[in-house]
């Protein structure tokens, strides 16, 4: 059975005073005399009491929590991100309650509705390849709730930013390429609605356009997962014109286009070379090794955090306009495209 746990209450019945009293005594005010201070806290300290913090934040109408929606958390960039938002929340006398859209609108807006009604203090989002309405978002900014987006973002709705650098990872990434002899490049791109499969597909087009690279319109697609980057590539790989080359939007797709590769017996990367974006732990264990875009996840949790918190507290170092934060990416060169050494 569970033990009752001692309250404001119970202290001031053992000690015949008001429950008022009991909770001036263990702030310290001026008005309660100290022997009445020190009955108090050896009562608390003897039956072990805790402060209700959700009393608490109930009276000034604060709960402490901040409400974070993700796609999914398989993905190694997700858990990245939490792990940063959790470090940075539980400093500053935070909790973090996590929702997982699962790739689907419908449950994004289930989501929003759940935190909203669990008394959150602030909200962190990072919307669906689904989400084309906004109706759900905007509701909460008209509660007045603060919002803040991060990695996958609507532009067309007005709100803090915590994003990379897509662009120039896409850009950086595709150069390198180019740079170690790679005249063919495939891009397999994700949903270019979203502003960070947009940014790096213009990425990949700016660093092509500026090395006067021919741009085959067979070489885009539209491929973000892995087993759809096993089936494109081998397409591409069994025409007539072969790319010698593949940026891919995310990992787990250039792991696929790595994979069909060396199974069609192709060298990697003398024959093919592969890059993706993200940095996840996959890109390391796998033979080769994937150069990848670093995307941060950790420090743009933080990050995130860091400026949510300062949105829920009337922080006077954030202007009162939205703000947009761009994190740099680092390309890291690895096995699968260095061919020059």
């Amino acid at each position: 059975m569970k033990k009752h746990q001692i309250t404001i209450k119970d202290i001031a019945q053992k000690l015949n005073i008001s429950p008022s009293t009991v909770s001036r005594a263990l702030k310290d005010h001026p008005d309660i005399n100290f022997r009445t201070k020190e009955a108090v806290k050896e009562i608390a300290k003897k039956y072990n009491y805790v402060p209700n913090r959700i009393a608490q934040g109930l009276l000034l109408d604060k709960s402490n929590i901040i409400g974070v929606i993700i796609p999914e958390i398989v993905h190694h960039f997700f858990s990245s991100v939490i792990s940063g938002i959790e470090n940075v929340a539980h400093e500053n006398g935070f909790n973090v309650m996590l929702c997982q859209s699962q790739e689907s609108y419908e449950i994004e807006v289930k989501n929003v509705d759940t935190l909203l009604s669990s008394h959150i203090d602030g909200m962190l989002i990072s919307v669906t390849k689904e989400t084309t309405d906004y109706r759900h978002l905007q509701n909460i900014q008209e509660m007045g709730i603060p919002m803040a987006f991060f990695d996958r973002i609507i532009e067309e709705v007005e709100t803090d930013r915590i994003i990379v650098d897509d662009f120039g990872g896409g850009y950086n990434a595709t150069k390198h390429l180019i740079d170690q002899g790679c005249k063919k490049i495939a891009h397999f791109h994700g949903p270019l609605h979203l502003l960070i499969g947009h940014n790096r597909y213009n990425g990949f087009i700016r660093a092509m356009n500026e090395n006067n690279i021919p741009l085959h319109n067979d070489f885009i697609v539209f491929c973000d997962q892995y087993e759809k980057a096993q089936a494109e590539a081998k397409k591409l790989l069994e025409s007539k014109n072969p790319p010698d080359a593949f940026f891919c939007v995310n990992d787990a797709t250039a792991i696929g286009v790595l994979k069909t590769v060396k199974k069609m017996g192709f060298n990697i990367p003398g024959e093919v070379a592969v890059a993706g974006f993200t940095n996840s732990y996959i890109s390391l264990i796998s033979d080769p090794e994937v150069t990848t875009v670093d995307q941060k996840g950790y420090e743009l949790g933080q990050e995130a955090a860091k400026l949510i918190i300062k949105r829920i507290l009337n922080s006077e170092d954030l202007p009162e306009k939205p703000i947009t934060k761009i994190l740099d990416t680092e390309l890291l060169i690895r096995e699968s495209s260095l061919r020059k050494k």
